[in-house]
């Protein structure tokens, strides 16, 4: 298939536009309704989503990934694609209307059997809608990615969260009732079900029959397999941390724990912007590589340049935003949070610890699937997803929601570990540069870290974050870990197709 760079890129800016975007309403509300109804209600309503976001992954079982794929191997405006699109959703839908009964009523069961209180079941039983919901309203999305189409699901990325927000604020300035809080997401998720509907419809011509057709049943979900299980995977190392809270302390520990895990884990729009672009520059360098035995050298030594490089920015955005964090999360939180949320102080310096590591961890991954080896970043999700469990069951009944934050940036660290190694083996990395690098990114994030300590005393709160953000740069400029040679390289580094380049314009410019 003959893919548009010029429409790739415009669906990637917009995409990472709506995400941004997306991601910054989602926080400002999240830390408005926190400081409304407090801990202990935040807590039942943190849980009560986090909760069914693990039952949901049953549902889809990675046939969102699979139908991108799929259909976006026909030609653009080709009849088959049409044909094999509403093959795939007719396949799809008979699927999925079955396993979201079954999950919904198995997410119900669960929590009755978790004998937790009347609010928190009824909050559940409100989520699992939205749970079923917002699965289908991915698969509908997902036939849009594959005909390459993103700026309308960019669109309804943003409109839901709008209604989120509009709608939420007014309930909670009304009323302190979670049931009728939780209705602004489910409000928005119906709109979000009904729009992509239309857009399928309208846009592809798509019509809504669940036909098992057994062929292509089957083809679907073999292919789902290795999906299905990384979504697992990291659906339940991602939110049984505060289920386990929940279960072993209870809801007020869930509630100092969320904001802490909001903060942190909010900032992921960052690599996930980067890596969308990052990952077709992977593909492509390895697998000229791989193809092309002549110029083979060149293409992996392109690969090394763009991997090494990736790592340094976003090891140049993620550590002076963890220590900054780290130096002014007292502030942040009596400030913003008020008194009340005093407690989610030390798991927030905790878990912004883990930011660095959780930067990197994307384009690790991002290599490991470009190359071949997802198999491998699917065990690896695996096998940290089962010492994270272990983790929590042996921190949280000692530590509460400080052994939760605990777990979880061990966890970050150990799977950054394992994708490294892994890498080491891809592209045989340059350590001394890559050392040399962040020791200098590491020096002037200190130096930013005690000069904000010095002034956090004399100077405004607002104040002191530009003014780390301008020594940190400084610094780092001085010690050359950042130049102008810097930029261009990234520039080039993003480009999906690698371009040849004289061996003397080849050497290595990353290295500043």
């Amino acid at each position: 298939m003959e893919y548009s760079s010029s429409k790739i890129a415009r669906n990637t800016s917009y995409f990472t536009l709506a995400l941004i975007i997306q991601k910054i309403i989602s926080f400002v509300y999240f830390s408005y309704i926190a400081v409304k109804i407090g801990a202990s209600s935040l807590g039942s309503y943190t849980f009560a989503l986090f909760f069914t976001t693990i039952f949901a992954v049953l549902i889809d079982i990675g046939l969102s990934n699979v139908l991108v794929r799929e259909v976006a191997k026909f030609r653009e405006k080709s009849p088959l694609r049409r044909e094999a699109s509403q093959q795939y959703l007719s396949a799809v839908m008979s699927v999925k209307i079955p396993l979201a009964i079954l999950v919904y009523a198995a997410a119900v069961i669960t929590i009755n059997f978790l004998d937790n209180p009347a609010l928190v079941r009824q909050l559940v039983y409100l989520s699992g809608i939205i749970m079923v919901l917002d699965s289908f309203t991915l698969t509908f999305y997902s036939f849009l990615r594959g005909h390459q189409n993103l700026k309308f699901e960019s669109i309804g990325t943003i409109i839901f969260q709008l209604i989120v927000f509009i709608s939420g604020v007014a309930i909670v300035n009304l009323t302190k009732d979670l049931r009728i809080l939780i209705l602004a997401i489910l409000v928005a998720s119906f709109f979000n079900f009904c729009y992509s509907a239309i857009l399928l419809k309208i846009k592809l011509g798509l019509k809504f029959i669940a036909q098992a057709n057994k062929q292509a049943v089957k083809s679907i979900l073999i292919f789902t397999i290795p999906f299905a299980l990384a979504a697992i995977f990291t659906r339940v190392y991602g939110y049984l941390d505060t289920v386990l809270l929940n279960q072993l302390i209870d809801s007020t520990a869930v509630g100092y724990y969320s904001i802490p895990y909001k903060i942190t884990f909010a900032l992921q729009f960052i690599p996930m912007a980067f890596v969308a672009s990052l990952y077709p520059a992977f593909s492509s360098a390895f697998a000229k590589a791989t193809a092309d035995k002549s110029d083979s050298l060149f293409y992996k030594q392109q690969l090394k340049s763009i991997f090494e490089k990736s790592l340094v920015y976003l090891g140049i955005i993620a550590v002076p935003v963890s220590l900054g964090v780290i130096a002014l999360a007292k502030l942040l939180m009596i400030k913003v949070y008020t008194a009340e949320f005093a407690p989610s102080i030390l798991p927030l310096q905790i878990l912004i610890v883990s930011l660095v590591f959780l930067f990197l961890n994307f384009p690790l991954g991002s290599l490991l699937n470009a190359c071949n080896r997802q198999t491998r970043n699917t065990v690896h999700i695996g096998a940290v997803m089962a010492i994270n469990i272990i983790l929590n069951i042996i921190l949280i009944p000692r530590f509460s929601y400080i052994g939760a934050a605990m777990a979880s940036s061990l966890s970050t660290f150990l799977m950054f570990c394992l994708q490294l190694y892994v890498a080491k083996q891809i592209v045989g990395f340059n350590n001394k540069f890559l050392i040399a690098k962040f020791a200098a990114i590491l020096a002037s994030g200190l130096i930013m870290y005690f000069g904000l300590v010095y002034l956090r005393p004399l100077v405004n709160f607002i104040v002191l974050i530009p003014l780390g953000a301008i020594i940190y740069a400084a610094v780092l400029y001085s010690l050359k870990g950042f130049n102008k040679d810097d930029l261009l390289t990234i520039k080039q580094s993003l480009k999906k197709t690698p371009v040849r380049r004289s061996s003397e314009q080849g050497e290595r410019s990353v290295g500043g």
